[in-house]
C-alpha cells in the first residue's frame, strides 16, 4: 500500500483534547449525565448531529478503515482530484455505524469518515441462545444501491458465514453467529457495508409479540425501571 504524505499541523499524541462544548439540546444532556445512552437519544425521535455524543457515551469504541480510494472531478480549472474513506465505527456490543468522507489528504478524509459514521451510528437487536447473546433475532434483509444482504439467525458456533465486509460490520456490531447471503455489486464496499447496516436498522422498526423486544425500548425502560420482557 502506497504511503501517503501528510502535510499540515498535526495534533500530538500527547495533547489534550479541546473541551467538548455542547451545540445542540441532546449534546447537553448528554453532557450532563441526564442521558446515558444512544438508545434514549432516538426513543425520544432524535438525531446525533455532533460525534463527541458518542464519544462521550462509548469512549471505548473501535474503529477501522475498509477502504481508501482517490476520486476525480471535472471543475472550471481541470481536474480536481480527493480521496475518499469508508470507516467501520462499533463496540462489539451492539452498537455499529459506517461513514464515508473525503478530503484533498488522506488522514483527512479518515478522520471525517469517523465523525460521519459516529454521527450515523444505530443500535443493534441481539438474538438469544439461552442467555448468550449472539445471533439476530429474526431474517431480515437489507439494501443499499445494487446491493442487497440477507442476514439470517444462527445457531450458537457457527459463527459469521458472509464475505469479508459483512463479516467486519457483524463483528463490530457485536453479532457472532449468523447465516448470510448477498448478492449485487458485492465489490462495492460502501453499498455492501450499509446494506448489512439498514438490515440491523430494520430490526428496531420491527414490532414481535413475543420472544424479544426492540433494544430501543428496552433500554429506556431498563433506565426508568419498568419490567423488561426476557
Amino acid at each position: 500500500m502506497a504511503r501517503f504524505e501528510q502535510r499540515g499541523r498535526r495534533r500530538q499524541s500527547d495533547e489534550p483534547k479541546p473541551e467538548w462544548i455542547p451545540k445542540t439540546d441532546i449534546g447537553r444532556q448528554v453532557k450532563s449525565g441526564s442521558v446515558t445512552s444512544v438508545e434514549e437519544i432516538f426513543f425520544m425521535g432524535k438525531k446525533i448531529l455532533e460525534h463527541e455524543i458518542v464519544d462521550h457515551l462509548y469512549p471505548n469504541l473501535e474503529e477501522q478503515t475498509l477502504e481508501v480510494s482517490s476520486t476525480q472531478r471535472m471543475t472550471d480549472n481541470g481536474r480536481k482530484a480527493q480521496f475518499r474513506a469508508i470507516v467501520l465505527v462499533g463496540d462489539r456490543n451492539g452498537h455499529v455505524g459506517v461513514g464515508a468522507g473525503k478530503s484533498e489528504e488522506v488522514k483527512p478524509a479518515i478522520e471525517s469518515a469517523i465523525k460521519n459514521a459516529k454521527r450515523n451510528i444505530i443500535s443493534v437487536p441481539l438474538g438469544k441462545t439461552g442467555k448468550f447473546k449472539h445471533t439476530i433475532p429474526i431474517k431480515v434483509v437489507g439494501k443499499a444501491g445494487s446491493v442487497e444482504v440477507t442476514l439470517k439467525p444462527a445457531p450458537l458456533g457457527i459463527g459469521l458465514v458472509a464475505n469479508d465486509v459483512v463479516k467486519k460490520v457483524l463483528a463490530f456490531a457485536g453479532v457472532k453467529d449468523v447465516w448470510s447471503f448477498s448478492r449485487g455489486h458485492t465489490r462495492n464496499i460502501y453499498n455492501t457495508s450499509m446494506a448489512v447496516v439498514d438490515a440491523i436498522e430494520r430490526l428496531n422498526s420491527m414490532r414481535i409479540k413475543d420472544g424479544w423486544e426492540p433494544i430501543i425500548e428496552s433500554q429506556v425502560k431498563l433506565k426508568s425501571g419498568e419490567k423488561v420482557s426476557s
